[in-house]
This record gives C-alpha cells, sequence and structure tokens, in this order.
C-alpha cells in the first residue's frame, strides 16, 4: 500500500509590496495634478476667449425665428450661377454639406443647393473672429445658412464642388435652420455611386434602399435624388407640350369609381357612405367616355392604384400614369404613331434638356445612355409572332411563349439590343386572349388583336390598343371575359348614343424614368412609393 501525498499549503498570498503601493499612489496624485492643472488652463483659455472683444459679433449666428416679420429687399443667389459673378459680393441660402476646420485659423464649407455645390471659405481676420471660426465649425452637417461673401477665383478646379472654378471667402453667416437630432445617414453616404467593385469600407457606408425609404426627405435631398425628379418634372413637361400641340386637351377623372375598370382582382375597394366603390385602376372608362363626349383627342396625368401583390423591382400599388385616348380616321396604327411621336420627343427632350442631371444620376447609376431610332427608318415595330420568333430563335420554347414573362421581355431585349442597336421598340398585334375586354379584335383573325407594347430596355413601359366602339360587340366581350355590362351600364350607354372609332394608352411615368436613366428599382424614381409593403411615409 503506497504511503500518503504530503499536502503543501499554498503560498500566503501577501499582496503588493509597500514600496509598490507607494510608487501608485504617488502616480495617481501626479496624473491627478496634471488634469487639475490641464483644466484650469483650460478655464483661464475659456475666460481669456470671453474677455476677448468679438470683433465679428452681429456677423455670424442663430437668426430669429422667421415668422415673415421683415421683408428686406437684398437680392439673394443660386450656387449655379456663382462662375459668372467672380469679384461679386453676394447673399445666399444653402445648406452646409460637409464642413472641415483647418487649425483655428480657418473653416471650410460645403454649400449646397438641390444640384449644385461650392466651396466657402471662412478665414480668420480683422473682422473674423476666433469665436466666429469656433461657431461656423460647430455647424452640424445639413443646417441652413443665410450666407455673405465674396466670390473668388480659384487657381486650381475644386473637385469636391459641383461649381469648381470659384469660392466664396465668407463675410457673414447666420443659421436659419439647424438640427434637432441625429442624421440617419448623411447626404454624402447616400450619394456614393452603386458601384459592386467598391472597397469594404465603402460597402460598408452604403445606404440601402429601405433605409433611404424610411428616411425619404433625407435621401431626396441628395444631388442624384433632386436630378431624378427634374427630369420626372421634364417627363410630364413634355408630355403636355407635345400632346397639347398635337391638339389634345387634359382631363381629369375621378379615382373613385362604382366598378372596377378591367377586373375585380385587382382593385381597391373602399367604403363609400352605405357602399362600396373603387379605386381607379387608370382612366380608360372616364378617357373613352369623353371621346363618345366629341372631345376627340384627351390626356391625363394622375395617380392609378393597382391591388396587385407584386414585390418586383417594377412595380408599385399607386403609380403616374399618363394616359391619352383619341379618335381615328382610318387605322389604329394611328394612334399608336401619336404614342410613338410623344414617347420619342420625351427621350430628346430629355437629353436635349437635361444633360446635366442625367449626368449627375449617372455619376451614381453608371448606364450607357438611352438608344432609340432617330433616322428615317423609324421606330422597330414587330409582331408579336415576329417577337415569339426571335425567342425560339434563342432556344425559348415555343409552347412557353403564350405570354411573354418578366424574363423573357428582358431576353428579348438584350436580342433586339444586339440585332437592331435600339433600347426602344413596339410590339404590335397582341393575342386577343391577353387583352383586356374593350379591345377591338383584328378583323381579319380574331384570336388577335389591334393592340401593342411599347418598350424599353426589354420592360414594357406602355399598353394599348384600338378600343370596341360599337355597343353590341362590346357586350359580347365583356361577357366573354366574365363582366356584366348592367354592371356599368353608363359606361355601355356612352357607345350606345354613337361614338367615334378610337383607341389610346396608358404609360407609367416612373417606369419610364427608371428605364431611361437605368436605376433598376422604379421607387428610386417614385417621390414617396407604394407597395404591398409599404404606405409611408
Amino acid at each position: 500500500m503506497s504511503e500518503p501525498t504530503e499536502q503543501i499549503p499554498p503560498a500566503e498570498d501577501k499582496g503588493p509590496s509597500k514600496s509598490a503601493l507607494k510608487k501608485a499612489a504617488k502616480e495617481a496624485e501626479k496624473k491627478k495634478k496634471a488634469e487639475e492643472r490641464a483644466a484650469k488652463l483650460a478655464e483661464e483659455a475659456k475666460k481669456r476667449e470671453e474677455s476677448e472683444v468679438d470683433v465679428a459679433a452681429g456677423l455670424y449666428g442663430p437668426l430669429p425665428l422667421n415668422q415673415s416679420q421683415s421683408r428686406p429687399k437684398r437680392e439673394r443667389v443660386q450656387i449655379s450661377t456663382l462662375s459668372s459673378r467672380a469679384g461679386q459680393n453676394v447673399l445666399l441660402r444653402a445648406r452646409v454639406h460637409t464642413s472641415r476646420a483647418q487649425g483655428n485659423k480657418m473653416v471650410f464649407l460645403n454649400l449646397r443647393q438641390r444640384t449644385d455645390s461650392v466651396q466657402a471659405l471662412i478665414l480668420a481676420g480683422e473682422k473674423v473672429s476666433k469665436q466666429m471660426l469656433k461657431w461656423a465649425a460647430s455647424l452640424a452637417d445639413e443646417s441652413i445658412v443665410l450666407v455673405e461673401g465674396s466670390v473668388v477665383q480659384t487657381t486650381e478646379p475644386i473637385k469636391s464642388a459641383s461649381v469648381p472654378d470659384v469660392e466664396i471667402h465668407v463675410s457673414q453667416i447666420h443659421l436659419i435652420s439647424g438640427l434637432d437630432g441625429r442624421l440617419p445617414f448623411t447626404v454624402e453616404d447616400a450619394n456614393r455611386p452603386e458601384n459592386d467593385n467598391d472597397s469594404a469600407e465603402v460597402q460598408t457606408k452604403r445606404v440601402l434602399l429601405d433605409t433611404r425609404l424610411n428616411n425619404r426627405v433625407i435621401d431626396l435631398r441628395t444631388q442624384t435624388s433632386q436630378a431624378v425628379f427634374r427630369l420626372q418634372s421634364g417627363i410630364g413637361d413634355l408630355f403636355r407640350e407635345y400632346l397639347s400641340q398635337h391638339g389634345f386637351i387634359e382631363i381629369h377623372s375621378p379615382k373613385l369609381q362604382g366598378a372596377a375598370t378591367e377586373s375585380g382582382a385587382s382593385v381597391f375597394k373602399v367604403n363609400y357612405f352605405k357602399g362600396d366603390a373603387f379605386l381607379a385602376q387608370s382612366p380608360q372608362l372616364a378617357k373613352q367616355m369623353a371621346i363618345a363626349a366629341d372631345f376627340e383627342r384627351v390626356y391625363e396625368i394622375g395617380p392609378v392604384f393597382r391591388a396587385e401583390d407584386s414585390n418586383t423591382h417594377r412595380h408599385m400599388t399607386e403609380f403616374i400614369g399618363l394616359d391619352l385616348e383619341m379618335s381615328i380616321e382610318e387605322h389604329y396604327h394611328e394612334v399608336m404613331e401619336m404614342l410613338d411621336g410623344m414617347l420619342k420627343n420625351i427621350f430628346k427632350g430629355l437629353r436635349d434638356r437635361y444633360k446635366k442631371e442625367i449626368e449627375v444620376v449617372q455619376q451614381q447609376f453608371p448606364a450607357d445612355d438611352f438608344k432609340w431610332r432617330e433616322g428615317p427608318e423609324g421606330t422597330l415595330v414587330l409582331t408579336f409572332h415576329q417577337a415569339v420568333d426571335i425567342l425560339v430563335e434563342d432556344g425559348v420554347p415555343r409552347e412557353d411563349l403564350d405570354d411573354f414573362s418578366t424574363e423573357n421581355e428582358k431576353r428579348l431585349g438584350r436580342l433586339i439590343k444586339a440585332k437592331y442597336d435600339t433600347d426602344y421598340y413596339i410590339i404590335d398585334k397582341f393575342p386577343m386572349a391577353l387583352r383586356p375586354f374593350y379591345t377591338m379584335p383584328d378583323p381579319n383573325d380574331p384570336t388577335l388583336s389591334n393592340s401593342y407594347d411599347f418598350f424599353m430596355r426589354g420592360e414594357e413601359i406602355l399598353s394599348g390598343a384600338q378600343r370596341i366602339h360599337d355597343p353590341q360587340l362590346l357586350c359580347e366581350k365583356m361577357r366573354s371575359k366574365g363582366v356584366n355590362p348592367d354592371s356599368m351600364k353608363p359606361y355601355v350607354d356612352a357607345f350606345r348614343m354613337g361614338c367615334p372609332p378610337h383607341g389610346g394608352g396608358g404609360i407609367g411615368l416612373e417606369r419610364v424614368l427608371m428605364l431611361f436613366l437605368k436605376l433598376n428599382n422604379i421607387r428610386r424614381a417614385s417621390l414617396f412609393p407604394r407597395d404591398p409593403k409599404r404606405l409611408e411615409p
């Protein structure tokens, strides 16, 4: 049997030695005295600064709340005009895009108005005090300021500003509106280019689309968003101009209707006193009734509602429709040609009038310029069967092409671009089974219709057709589509009282803008987008 192992007691923990404790106490005392000296010096410096006469008093600081209490006539200038104002003293209101203090002698501000920016310099001098510099350096990004100063030509271009050849030497700066809280993201970060090859640091700073939409007001301040919505406004202007020049008048149809326009499956039902109403899927009924009322040519720009649970890059539950309807003399291609001319006028107008805005957008969303045929050959027009043949030749099974899926639409767009070098084309003669009840059938083949879709970069942006103006044929087609003519009696009665042959089309404004600029998501082209998952802001 082995001997028991002797247990050795652990060594007694005596802790730090007296000398170590004494040394630590001395270090702590030394540190405390140093901190006290630093605090005392800072306090003395503060008192000296406060006791100094502020030579810039009144030249900086917050302005009183603007309650329209006075109206001095002082000319304000726009940043975009500053290149032509070298040597002048100017007054302007702008946001502080970024700021940077350089020592205690100067502060640089990047001032922004919409898509334009300029560098401003506040330099210590006879009329610029340390207090003024310190206050200016403390201004938060996105503050709104009123700045007065001289416009000075720069020796080298300022790359961080859209106006690179001048800067403002500030003599006065006042705060109009500051920030109450922190920004969810900086406008600088939100302006970063969408490039998959960015560094890890830039990827981290990129602002995701959901974050942008949840804080839309900040995102709309970016130069990109400002340019996008100037272009959106331009599309509306160009649409109106062209149609007004061609004898159209603008109408405003109701958005509350007693019956669904096309089918009950994709409408929003709302309570309407003791009954129900529906939000309009389009101004289709009103447009046609206006033609029956001898308006001849009408157009409308207004909201359109679709209760479709489509969570894609190109669908929204509310969007802006550009709609037109016109009587025809001989052939529905009169309408198709009118729509074609109008769209090409929009494309040309955007290119010629909004070059600067397009360049701003392309800095964040690099893309090839949108291409369309401008020569004598005219717009490419294919029949539905011809488009199917192109896809079949590329390996798509013909049995899969009763209708075009989004994937096949885009595939067709790539094939057409490669073969015909155009981003814009028309497909005519769609199967009758794919069109709504009011579409006129082809006279030679009742399985086809007098209808067409227009495409940009392989995605549909316009759908239109000749409409049925004969009440008997209209009722027949309504019944074949499961629609009871009695449920839409006022609409059908419009044709019973005589209506000329007519046709038209509907365009999604945001979709045109998205595809022209290649923004990749329709929500970027909508001010406050609405989709199945978003009802605010």
